[in-house]
């Protein structure tokens, strides 16, 4: 798994919308892995994040959620959630592999990397708590990070 300082190389994957998205990570962004749709802990992460987007978005923060689900339940889930930031399909699990994310068990661990400027700004493993204050948790480090409160 990358850590803090660590550079993340550009990936794409297609989002809910079928749409191929590439992540250069050169502006603040925020990838967190969930290990599936539709799931209790996944969720209420997805909720969590969307509930605090506008406050990511002030702050120039682009949020992408990013699971082994293909387009198709990413879609259904969005809908669902009402999720307005891009749920990236890693059906190949190439997005997963940059950052150094275990699928072996056919999902991925629940992690979380902010970034800035190429590299990995902070790293967090909500797997060990409860991930609806996850989100915020995030938050709070970029904005010491990149302005705001």
């Amino acid at each position: 798994m990358l850590e803090a300082g660590d550079t993340v190389s550009e990936v794409s994957a297609p989002n809910q919308n079928d749409e191929s998205v590439t992540l250069a990570f050169d502006e603040p962004t925020v990838v967190y892995f969930y290990p599936k749709d539709f799931t209790g802990g996944c969720t209420i992460q997805v909720n969590d994040f969307e509930d605090h987007c506008p406050e990511f978005r002030e702050l120039g923060v682009h949020v992408y959620g990013v699971s082994l689900d293909d387009v198709q339940s990413h879609a259904d889930f969005a809908e669902e959630e009402g999720v307005t930031f891009d749920l990236l399909a890693d059906t190949d699990g190439e997005v997963a592999a940059a950052f150094g994310v275990d699928t072996d068990e056919g999902y991925t661990d629940r992690l979380t990397f902010l970034l800035a400027d190429g590299e990995v700004v902070a790293t967090y493993d909500p797997e060990l708590a409860d991930p609806s204050g996850h989100a915020m948790e995030v938050l709070g480090d970029a904005r010491e990070r990149f302005g705001g409160e």
